[in-house]
């Protein structure tokens, strides 16, 4: 299992911007090792946001988003003490959720 994200949900003006740090090696498959094989492809191919239950982000991701990728997104309507859940899946068929509340 990979580490957990790190989740930032900050109510500005009935709003709440989140930032999110998210830990994976992310391989484009296109990257060769010391000893010149492919290193085979392992990066994130979706990621969603649910606010309070009800999704308010779905992303498809391919192999050019960086190591450790970030996202920032804006939820309208949201406010302090309301949870926002992160959850992406990758192409070894890997997921990882995580929750934070907003503040």
């Amino acid at each position: 299992m990979s580490d957990p994200m790190r989740i930032r949900a900050q109510s500005q003006g009935g709003n709440a911007v989140v930032r999110v740090l998210m830990s994976h090696e992310m391989e484009t498959g296109l990257r060769k090792d010391a000893a010149g094989k492919t290193v085979p492809a392992w990066h994130i191919t979706e990621v969603t946001a649910m606010h309070n239950g009800k999704q308010v982000l779905a992303a498809e991701w391919g192999p050019a988003v960086a190591k450790n990728p970030f996202l920032q997104f804006t939820v309208k309507g949201a406010k302090a003490g309301d949870k926002i859940a992160i959850s992406w899946k990758d192409n070894k068929g890997d997921t990882r959720t995580d929750e934070a509340v907003v503040t």
